[in-house]
């Protein structure tokens, strides 16, 4: 290296470039058809669905039903209704639900929800418990598929959870849903048509008694989800990914709910890529355990703007340098990585995400990554460390 910014490049470059080329293995991979032999469906466990809810009488009442519709005898739905201040748990009990009425003024947030959701449980224990966030609706035939995987393989199963935008939002919700379309659906699909696993995402999650009841559920994480899904990674049970469930549920309306809903989601997925992942790697080469390792280098793949950012910051100061007569190999790499990471957003787009975000919107995906820019800035001033519940509007 001729320079000490020449080697600056390469250390920027080279992590990514094996973050775009994962991302470009598993949009390739999402493409392909599934070719493994499907196992005849198992014997339907005893199912418990836990749902965690903060003020959502407004729509819990949808999701209980679609509930309700898919469960047997033998099974339950548990509502918390954690710290409340609405009709949400008087909402629960009249349509049938368990409730349990949480106040906690200072464990705030999802993963405590959801410790309190398991000692009730506990007093009788289903074989499977179900996941599902009290704003979500879950398609017809997903509590059989969920649970029934999840009893067959003892690991946790993870559904296809989809974030839809409303049809009288803006492109900023459109270009979202699809990023998590790209983030939930294609992802994990490349990863499941591998036969590698994939993360925990926080609804539609299904876990077998027997796992679920030793885990570390009760913590203020911004993405207990993703926490959950490296320690049972960690114990030998890495999650695996059910197409076949569907769990939707809408982006916030207002453009607020929705930048306080990215604020979260994204603070505590870089939080644990700083902090969890490397601990993870370090654990997963010592036992050489591949399926630990898939999941922490999938968290090393930053939010889609944040990479393009990188990339984009990375290429003009290269084309700087190409531009004073210094290396053109820099110029070359990172048109090379920029190039590689828009033929994978436009593969997800063209297989998967037409639907949701128009070719139009798709172009104007630059000010939307632009518009994160602020979120990227506070992760390392002020960063988002309570949980906040979203306005949806």
């Amino acid at each position: 290296m001729d320079s000490p910014l020449e080697f600056v490049l390469l250390l920027l470059l080279a992590p990514m470039a094996a973050m775009t080329g994962m991302f470009l293995v598993q949009t390739f991979a999402a493409t392909t058809s599934d070719r493994r032999n499907k196992p005849p469906p198992g014997p339907r466990p005893s199912v418990a669905v836990l749902v965690p809810a903060h003020n959502e009488s407004a729509g819990i009442t949808q999701t209980l039903r679609s509930i309700h519709a898919q469960l047997g005898r033998d099974d339950r739905i548990v509502v918390v209704a954690d710290n409340c201040t609405d009709a949400t748990a008087a909402t629960a009990l009249a349509c049938g639900a368990e409730v349990f009425i949480r106040t906690n003024a200072e464990q705030r947030g999802k993963g405590y929800a959801l410790g309190s959701g398991m000692h009730l449980l506990d007093t009788a224990p289903p074989q499977v418990v179900i996941i599902i966030d009290a704003d979500c609706e879950i398609a017809a035939g997903a509590i059989d598929a969920l649970a029934q995987r999840a009893w067959m393989t003892g690991r946790p199963v993870q559904a296809r959870y989809l974030m839809l935008a409303r049809p009288d939002t803006g492109a900023t919700a459109r270009i979202a849903a699809f990023a998590w379309m790209i983030r939930n659906c294609v992802r994990p699909l490349g990863l499941f048509r591998l036969g590698l696993p994939c993360q925990l995402m926080g609804a539609g999650m299904a876990i077998p008694w027997s796992l679920i009841s030793t885990a570390c559920l009760a913590n203020g994480s911004l993405v207990e989800d993703i926490v959950l899904g490296l320690e049972l990674a960690g114990r030998g049970a890495a999650p695996e990914f059910c197409p076949d469930a569907l769990v939707t549920s809408f982006f916030p309306a207002s453009r607020q709910g929705l930048k306080s809903q990215r604020y979260r989601w994204e603070h505590g997925h870089l939080g644990v890529m700083l902090g969890l992942v490397p601990r993870s790697l370090f654990r997963a080469f010592r036992r050489r355990d591949v399926h630990l390792a898939v999941l922490a280098f999938d968290l090393l793949i930053p939010p889609l703007a944040l990479l393009m950012l990188a990339l984009g910051a990375t290429f003009i100061v290269a084309l700087a340098m190409a531009a004073l007569s210094g290396p053109a190999w820099p110029l070359l790499a990172s048109s090379m990585l920029l190039a590689a990471l828009a033929t994978a957003i436009f593969i997800s787009w063209w297989k998967f995400g037409r639907e949701c975000v128009g070719l139009w919107d798709l172009c104007l995906s630059l000010g939307y990554v632009v518009w994160k820019i602020p979120l990227y800035f506070h992760f390392f001033v002020r960063r988002q460390v309570q949980w906040i519940r979203s306005e949806r509007g």
